[in-house]
């Protein structure tokens, strides 16, 4: 039996937070890809969490396999609305967005090694309507004994 790496432990926590989010209620909180325009009416708003970048350096020396190691994981948070009044909704989103993963910077990970966490970047991916997307850049620190992660 494998033991889930610590990416997906936090994409995890990133998406069981989001599913919490009730107002607006999101949806559909994935980690899976989907076509925004194929999914149903009742499925948004909804939310697509990926992984976009990860770079990690070395904090401490020792030993091959042994110190610790830094890591910054940037998220991916899509973002999708329907109906009228898009920007209202967007911003909504975003709101609430913003406000669940700020609750707890450490997600629920701080005893795995995550540090701090933060959105970074809001954008707007244009869309005709009665569709709309933000992108948002969430980024998150940890830190490991090297070897484990």
């Amino acid at each position: 039996m494998s033991t889930q790496n610590l990416r997906d432990q936090i994409a995890d926590s990133i998406v069981n937070i989001l599913k919490e989010v009730d107002d607006p209620r999101i949806s559909l909180v994935t980690r899976e890809p989907f076509e925004p325009d194929r999914i149903a009416i009742t499925d948004f708003p909804a939310v697509l969490v990926q992984m976009d970048i990860e770079e990690r350096e070395t904090i401490t020396m020792g030993l091959p396999n042994s110190g610790r190691r830094q890591g910054t994981i940037t998220y991916g948070v899509r973002g999708y609305v329907r109906g009228v009044n898009l920007d209202y909704l967007r911003s909504e989103l975003i709101t609430a967005i913003e406000t669940a993963l700020d609750a707890d910077r450490y997600l629920g990970l701080y005893d795995k090694g995550v540090t701090d966490s933060q959105l970074l970047r809001i954008e707007v991916i244009p869309r005709l309507p009665p569709l709309a997307e933000i992108k948002i850049e969430f980024q998150v620190r940890y830190n490991y004994a090297r070897g484990t992660v």
